[in-house]
């Protein structure tokens, strides 16, 4: 097998060819030469810490749809709030909100709003507020019932992931920040369409749904007996296709910018290999389901991956941070917990 140096890999990720809109024609272009799959692992090696904070743990980052922003979950000493950070650099900009619902509920809204759940107000509702944390908290839509991961839509109306308890008792709100969000104890999850009238339309079960760019299409994961699969519809839950159908857990999928590629956590294993049940990674697929390619490989967690159309994928991690990353974000106590790393993609994606 030719193995090829660092700078040679340099040279070929800045090609025109690298810079194809379409991941599989640049790993075409390169499988003579050098496997995928080896290429891949080499890039891994070199995936970037990008937020480093003493003590703080950080996870679930949303890359702004102007791509020069990031939404990020920031927890320290049991305390959690939505941050706002710079994209290049990962540095805190400000607080958005410090409110609990919007541990699993946060999502961009254009480049300068944030829609989460509340209850403040005495019921449970999705509300606006700006990016930079400052102004007028607005409610957008009051619900009845619980829910999670909500998604507004421009045409109004919203989809969103409702609870339904199944150990008879009132369904546990989703407060507690932790890797497996796409499994609630003690409840079922249904995606629902919800108008501006409040008018619910169940749509199918599900959970983790992503919103496709160009507004007609939703990705998600749905359980099937062990296994989680990802699944694409339309907004108004027609023409339900089935993504990937490995005896695994694939979860946390995200569009590209350019609606082609759907990346996602898996615990899934090369070549068809038998999963391993605590080893996440991050994987990409074309969205007719075809052209799966592993991104990260690390035994530790990795997840929530996000897509920036500056050609990186962010996602969260708690691999282990070596001294000159400490060294280089000016930190020397704890740096256990997850933190958000970035990797180059195998083509630019844009």
């Amino acid at each position: 097998m030719i193995r090829f140096s660092l700078a040679v890999l340099v040279m070929m990720a800045f090609s025109p060819s690298a810079c194809a809109d379409d991941l599989l024609d640049w790993l075409q272009e390169v499988a003579e030469r050098q496997p995928a799959t080896a290429l891949s692992k080499e890039s891994a090696l070199n995936a970037r810490l990008l937020t480093l904070e003493s003590g703080e743990s950080e996870m679930y980052p949303k890359v702004s749809p102007d791509g020069k922003h990031l939404l990020v979950v920031s927890g320290k000493r049991n305390k959690n709030a939505l941050t706002r950070r710079l994209l290049e650099n990962g540095d805190p900009l400000n607080v958005v909100t410090d409110d609990v619902r919007a541990l699993h509920s946060a999502n961009w809204h254009g480049p300068e709003h944030v829609t989460f759940l509340s209850d403040r107000g005495g019921d449970p509702g999705v509300w606006q507020v700006a990016a930079d944390g400052h102004g007028a908290v607005r409610r957008l839509y009051r619900l009845t019932g619980e829910f999670i991961e909500p998604i507004v839509l421009e045409e109004g109306g919203l989809i969103a992931v409702r609870l339904l308890s199944t150990s008879g008792r009132r369904s546990v709100k989703a407060s507690k920040l932790n890797f497996s969000n796409w499994n609630i104890t003690g409840n079922e999850t249904r995606l629902l369409y919800i108008s501006d009238q409040g008018v619910e339309s169940s749509l199918t079960a599900g959970v983790n749904p992503s919103l496709s760019p160009d507004g007609e299409n939703i990705v998600f994961s749905m359980q099937t007996g062990r296994s989680w699969h990802l699944f694409m519809m339309n907004v108004d839950g027609s023409n339900l296709i089935q993504l990937t159908n490995s005896r695994s857990t694939d979860v946390q999928p995200t569009w590209s910018p350019n609606g082609k590629w759907i990346a996602f956590t898996s615990n899934r294993g090369d070549d068809g290999a038998k999963s391993n049940k605590e080893n996440w990674d991050v994987w990409m697929i074309r969205r007719d389901g075809q052209h799966l390619t592993r991104l990260t490989f690390d035994s530790a967690r990795d997840g929530a991956p996000a897509i920036g159309s500056n050609g990186r994928v962010y996602f969260h991690s708690d691999r282990k941070v070596d001294k000159q990353s400490r060294d280089v974000h000016d930190v020397s106590g704890s740096t256990a917990g997850f933190h958000i790393w970035s990797v180059t993609l195998p083509a630019r994606v844009e």
